[in-house]
């Protein structure tokens, strides 16, 4: 399992609230731009409108630290899965290339 909210000084945010909170944050900017469009679309000048940001984010999306330690895991740790297909469709991109190299090479032969 993950070793994430392990330490006991963390508390662990409820999943369900946290995604609650993004939610209505989403809603807020949505309906917020909405709003924009309408006074630019009634002639507002766009410059006097102010444009709506998010006031709310995840905590991982602040902390720099925490985002640098996320990506250094998510790079030492290739999925072993994923190694096939990509090693399957690189395959048969190198297949499609030589196909259209040799049509393209017999296209070229009964052109002269």
């Amino acid at each position: 399992m993950s070793q994430r909210h392990r330490t006991a000084e963390v508390l662990v945010p409820i999943k369900q609230e946290v995604r609650a909170h993004a939610h209505s944050e989403r809603h807020r900017v949505h309906v917020e731009l909405r709003s924009v469009a309408q006074d630019v679309s009634a002639g507002v000048d766009p410059r006097d409108v102010h444009e709506p940001g998010e006031e709310w984010r995840p905590l991982h999306h602040h902390d720099a630290e925490i985002a640098k330690t996320k990506l250094a895991k998510r790079n030492r740790t290739k999925r072993h899965w994923k190694t096939k297909m990509w090693k399957r469709r690189t395959q048969m991109r190198r297949d499609r290339a030589a196909a259209l190299q040799a049509a393209r090479a017999n296209a070229g032969l009964s052109i002269q």
